[in-house]
């Protein structure tokens, strides 16, 4: 499995995950602009992947949540998120 569809199954996974509770799936939508007639459809495309894994990044709470029920490093997000469309590198200043 390569970089990228090893990051689109976790940003999948993420997805799934955000579903699961109604104020971050409201969240999410309401972030992403997403259509929940849609969403399957959408998780078809690498580059809205990268929006979950986005959305995902936004909070700390989100991401600890998400890596602690997959069994994940914390760290596990960013990495995939490097390897979807849209990227871009965060410079902390």
């Amino acid at each position: 499995m390569n970089a990228q569809t090893s990051a689109e199954t976790l940003a999948l996974q993420a997805m799934v995950w955000i579903m699961t509770d109604a104020e971050r799936a409201q969240a999410f939508i309401k972030a992403t602009g997403a259509s929940p007639a849609n969403l399957a459809t959408q998780a078809q495309e690498p580059a809205f992947l990268g929006a979950v894994l986005d959305f995902l990044l936004t909070e700390d709470s989100l991401i600890t949540g998400f890596c602690d029920t997959q069994n994940l490093p914390y760290t596990a997000p960013m990495q995939a998120r490097q390897h979807l469309p849209g990227f871009s590198n965060i410079h902390w200043t």
